[in-house]
């Protein structure tokens, strides 16, 4: 029996490393954002409702303008609500394609930003929280992308509270060290994950097992 696993992590946190790590070791990643932009690709029903609603984010080549669409549903959590009625259930039906494709006793690893936000968490039978410091979130983020420390702020400030977040969480994976230490953090995640797959492929498992955090 698969093992479904939440990962989430806020901006900064260094998610997209522990996603990648996971895969090396063999679990099958699905990528939240990456269905996301599934959802809306030319040609798509999800596209087209945008375009019905919000014309103005279409582009001339036809593609939805991210940036355009972001600066409409930033400050407007209605808007945002609509976005997301259009965008989430094709969403969950690209991931649900994806994840038949694992194995019979495989970790299945669904990559979502908003994990907790949107209650993705309570349909995985295990979910992984990646959390660094909030000085060291922002110089990443403004090394990598050059934002300033205000957009940063305020992009955190859009995310779940970092306590509540741990709160929820199974597994937490500190990512203040090198690449070789979270690696080494996520692998122990991993085995103890694996051994969860044995038990699971024994017995029916519960809608959410709840397991140590992981410090």
């Amino acid at each position: 029996m698969r093992l479904r696993v939440g990962l989430t992590g806020g901006i900064g946190s260094g998610k997209s490393e522990v996603a990648h790590t996971f895969a090396a070791l063999g679990a099958l990643v699905i990528d939240a954002d990456a269905l996301a932009r599934d959802a809306v690709a030319k040609g798509t029903p999800g596209l087209e409702r945008i375009r019905a609603r919000w014309p103005q984010t279409i582009d001339e080549n036809g593609d939805l303008d991210r940036a355009e669409m972001a600066r409409i549903v930033f400050h407007n959590s209605a808007a945002r609500d609509e976005l997301s009625a259009i965008v989430h259930p094709e969403v969950r039906r690209l991931g649900a394609e994806r994840e038949a494709q694992a194995g019979p006793q495989q970790i299945v690893l669904h990559d979502v930003p908003l994990l907790f936000e949107a209650g993705f968490y309570r349909f995985c039978d295990a979910n992984v929280l990646v959390v660094a410091d909030k000085e060291t979130r922002i110089r990443r983020i403004a090394e990598r992308s050059g934002f300033s420390r205000e957009d940063v702020e305020r992009r955190m400030a859009a995310q779940i509270d970092p306590d509540r977040a741990r709160e929820l969480a199974d597994y937490v994976i500190d990512n203040e060290g090198t690449i070789a230490a979270l690696r080494d953090a996520v692998a122990e995640v991993a085995a103890e994950l694996g051994e969860r797959v044995a038990t699971v492929s024994k017995a029916v498992a519960p809608a959410r097992n709840l397991g140590p955090q992981m410090r």
